[in-house]
């Protein structure tokens, strides 16, 4: 496997679930790390350990992604430590909320589009000077099956956001390309995380796994897998791309 010594990679949301597991398979395979988190600063100290443990050298940087001048401090943070950014993977975001549409009030609404959609127009635009003086680079964008079929009961908002980061993503890919920047997604199913603790029933787990070709709920660290393939040169002439981790439940 692709060895990422030397390269900085900064996983936004990485307390728990998948931006833990995005964050130590990198330092597994020799990249620095920064560290991201907001509201559950004590499970991140908890990754920051983990990776620091991997032998390479990570940061914690904390503060909320859909605040413009915290992601700014953030990036200052990363440029003042390192000196530099490879690799973006834009992580952070969460359901908020399971709310049909008609009960949905409009702030809710926009805290679900801030978190899930404008947190990735924040972070991208913050790393980009970075990225872009190292004249290569990857992002990656976390997008969701939410964006395919439109979500399960009570995520329309959700699934729309994320519709929106899938359709953001192709488009930065066009306008980045002419920096060596390659954008691309990944599109996760049922995956085990606390994101799925806090927002489906055990009911609606196993139904869902019970649809899903290969009979089960995807991990973190296969969603990883997939952030690793996309940054390293194997994916050299992969930009403007989703990468669909579901199992099977959703094929093209």
């Amino acid at each position: 496997m692709y060895s990422f010594d030397q390269k900085v990679v900064w996983v936004t949301g990485s307390s728990t679930g998948i931006g833990r597991a995005i964050a130590l398979a990198f330092a597994e395979h020799g990249a620095d790390v920064v560290v991201h988190g907001n509201s559950n600063l004590s499970k991140a100290e908890e990754t920051l350990e983990m990776v620091r443990s991997k032998g390479v050298k990570a940061i914690l940087v904390s503060g909320d992604v859909t605040d413009r001048g915290q992601v700014n401090q953030m990036a200052s943070e990363i440029e003042k430590e390192f000196g530099r950014l490879d690799i973006l993977i834009n992580n952070a975001g969460t359901m908020v909320t399971r709310t049909k549409i008609e009960d949905l009030d409009v702030d809710t609404w926009n805290d679900i589009m801030n978190i899930n959609l404008n947190s990735v127009f924040h972070v991208t635009q913050a790393a980009l000077p970075l990225l872009k003086q190292q004249k290569e680079g990857q992002i990656i964008n976390m997008t969701s099956l939410a964006a395919r079929n439109g979500g399960g009961p009570g995520a329309v908002a959700y699934a729309t956001a994320k519709g929106a980061v899938s359709t953001f993503t192709r488009g930065l890919a066009k306008e980045l390309v002419g920096y060596n920047i390659r954008v691309n997604g990944i599109g996760p199913g049922i995956i085990t995380t606390p994101f799925h603790d806090r927002y489906s029933t055990a009911e609606m787990r196993k139904g869902m796994a019970n649809q899903v070709p290969l009979g089960r709920e995807g991990t973190a660290e296969e969603v990883a897998g997939a952030a690793l393939y996309l940054a390293s040169p194997y994916a050299s002439y992969i930009t403007g791309e989703i990468i669909e981790v579901n199992g099977g439940l959703l094929m093209d």
